[in-house]
This record gives C-alpha cells, structure tokens and sequence, in this order.
C-alpha cells in the first residue's frame, strides 16, 4: 500500500515549535520515570526498602507503560493525538508529584503503576504526533531530535538536579519539582501544537479496534520491529543498571569514575541520537539501524575485556562512541514501525513495538540478569546486553523496504 506524503500543518515554523515542546515533554516524561532510580538510596532509608523493591519499583512502570503505550496509542489513532496526549501530560505530573507524599512502600508502588499507565501513551502518541507534523525528508531528524531528550534530560540532567534537591531539601520535593514543569507542558500542547489533519476525514470507515489489529499484524517489518525493540531495551537497562556495579566492583573503580564513564556513554546517545536518525532519511532505516545495532554490541564487551586496563580515557571514547541507545530506539520503535503500516495506526504500531520491549527488555530481562548475576558474577547481564545487541541486529538486516520511507531509505533497504 502506497501513501501519499503530507506537508506538516503550519509549514516549518510550526513544525519545529511543535519539535521543541514534544522535546521538552519526552525529556521530563523520561525524568519523572528515572528519578525514582535516582533517588532510591534516600527513599530506600527513609521508607526502609530492600533491593527487591526498589527493582520493583522500576519494574511495575515498564509493565504498565508497556500496555498503556498501546491501548491509548490506538486510541489515539482513532480520535486524535491531542485528546489523548494532553490529559495525559497533565495527571502524570500530579501523580509524579503525589509520589513525594507516599509514606509506604505500598504506596509508593501503586504512584508508580498508575506513573506508567499515564506516561505510556505519552511515549507512542507524541512520536506519532511528530511524525503527523514533519516534512516527510525530516522524519527521521525530527524523530531523533525528540529522542534524544531522553538522554539529555532523563540521563545527564535528571541525576544532578534530583540528588542536588534531594540532598538540599529531601527527596519528597525533589519529586515535587520535577513534576512542577508538567503543567506547563500540557498547556502549550493544548494551545500550540496542532493536529496535522482531519481524523473524520483520514480514517477508514466502519473500523474496529479488532480490525485495527489484525490489519496491523499482518505487516513483517512491524514484528521486525518489535522482535529489535525487545533486544534494544533488554541491552538498555541491563547496560545501565549493571555497568556501573560492573565498574566499581568487577574493574575495582571508585563510584564517581563509574558516574564519569556512564556520563561520557550519555552524552555519546544524545550526539548520535541527534545524527544517526536524521542520517537515516537519506541512508536508509535499515542500514543505519545494522550500524547502530554493531556499535551497541561494542560497548558492553568493551567492559567485559576490560578496556579500563589500558586506560580510562579510552574506555570513556569508546562508550561514547557506542552508546547508540537513542538512535536505535528511534528508528526501530518509531520510524521503523509508523513507516511500515498505514498512518491510521501509527501510534498503534509505536505501542505494539514498546509493548514487546518493555515487558522483555524493561521488566523480565533485569529480573533474570539479576537472579543470574548473583549466581554467576556481574560479567552475565553485560553478556546478556550484549546478546541483546545482537537481536537488534538480526532484526535490522530481517527489515524490508516500506512504502512510507524516502525514496533513499527504500533503495538502502533492498
């Protein structure tokens, strides 16, 4: 099925004021979901937390997030982005900030559940919504500029500003101020950003969701998609969760170099997040998501033979260099998919990928490289992302040519 390319509503200037709200909006949704991590050694003493459940507390988000991604994406697909985004935007804040009056653990695991059902379809139905308002030959930049805030906020901003708050004035207002900007947010999406056309007019008649899905399902690169989503993710958490105990216990480093070493891995997938997807729409998805997916694999047995020994600066390139994360999460949870199927199921076909990915790589993966590690040595999870590179991979040279990408990207692909 062919589909015609649509020039985004308002011309440039709206597309890239509709760029920079849906930047700052994914970066805090990515802040609001890590700062509990950030936060844990305070909540853990204050509320008296083991180590099982503050990895549940992490683990319950993915879960609901990955459900809600695609329930109220292909809501979303049905009666409008805004509809569901803004609403979204606006409880999410006050649920991050009621997380700062929990005084349980009990409580505090329910905020986060309910945290991941409001910030799932933030994930699917604002990529959509920024597909809807790019140029077709901005896709892939304008996709990856957006991305990428989750590394520039969610990673490098995020851990400063809510251990500082933390450290000043407890842990409960570093909650409180992180949710603050979400109300501002909602606002200018509300008033600024636009749909990019008619949904009475662009969706089929007499559909079902049921139909929705099976239309969706019959599409290989859409289960491509989702098979690379779950491998990306796995190596995603297990590399952030598990490198730093890697460094520190394995490599005999202090804490701050491991801080030093995964700050120098942040800043390299913001950069690449930036390029590598704006790459794409002249290169080809599927060609630059094999690199990418390589270059993964790289980082995590970079630490596994122990490139510290020669020296630590050299160490740090390579982990920037290689921190592809942003970049794939980009073309394979969102290009990849929303180019592959119909527009009317765009944020349904994001939904489904992160649905995959969430409950493999976000939730089982960790649980199991945990359980592994214990028994085994920290070397297993680092193995196991590695190992989730490489389904990237596989899912990347598995991917056919699409009818909604730039001519260069399905020449790249045959």
């Amino acid at each position: 099925m062919q589909h015609s390319a649509t020039a985004p509503t308002g011309g440039p200037l709206r597309e890239r004021l509709t760029l920079a709200i849906m930047f700052a909006t994914w970066g805090l949704v990515f802040l609001d979901r890590m700062s509990v991590l950030y936060l844990a050694p305070y909540i853990a003493r204050d509320l008296h937390l083991d180590d099982a459940q503050v990895g549940m507390l992490a683990g319950v988000v993915a879960v609901s997030w990955a459900v809600s991604a695609l329930l109220f994406g292909a809501l979303s697909d049905r009666v409008g982005r805004k509809v569901v985004l803004v609403p979204m935007v606006l409880l999410f804040s006050i649920v991050s900030a009621l997380s700062g009056l929990a005084h349980s653990y009990g409580q505090l695991l329910w905020l986060r559940v309910l945290l991941g059902v409001l910030e799932g379809p933030c994930w699917s139905v604002m990529m959509a919504l920024v597909e809807d308002n790019s140029a077709p030959e901005h896709r892939g930049r304008n996709i990856g500029v957006v991305v990428s805030a989750a590394a520039l906020i969610g990673l490098a901003v995020a851990p400063v500003l809510t251990t500082q708050v933390a450290a000043a004035a407890g842990w409960r207002d570093a909650f409180f101020i992180a949710a603050a900007p979400g109300v501002v947010l909602a606002v200018l999406i509300a008033t600024c950003v636009r749909e990019s056309r008619d949904f009475r007019e662009r969706t089929p008649v007499r559909r079902t969701w049921r139909r929705d899905i099976l239309q969706m399902l019959r599409y290989p690169n859409l289960w491509a998609s989702a098979c690379g989503a779950a491998g990306f993710m796995s190596w995603l958490f297990l590399v952030n969760a598990f490198g730093p105990l890697y460094i520190t216990t394995v490599l005999h480093q202090s804490g701050t170099t491991a801080g030093f070493l995964m700050g120098a891995a942040g800043l390299g997938s913001f950069i690449i997040g930036l390029l590598a997807p704006a790459i794409s729409d002249r290169a080809g998805r599927r060609v630059t998501l094999i690199v990418c997916a390589a270059l993964s694999i790289v980082l995590p047995l970079a630490l596994l033979m122990k490139v510290s020994a020669l020296h630590l600066w050299l160490l740090a390139g390579v982990l920037f260099c290689t921190q592809t994360g942003q970049a794939l999460s980009a073309i394979c949870i969102v290009l990849v998919p929303t180019e592959s199927v119909p527009r009317h199921l765009a944020a349904t076909a994001i939904g489904f990928a992160t649905l995959f990915g969430e409950l493999i790589g976000g939730f089982a993966a960790p649980l199991v490289a945990g359980s592994l590690a214990q028994q085994h040595g920290l070397s297993v999870p680092l193995w196991m992302a590695a190992g989730g590179g490489f389904v990237v991979l596989l899912a990347a040279l598995a991917l056919r040519p699409a009818a909604r990408m730039p001519a260069e990207a399905r020449s790249a692909a045959h």
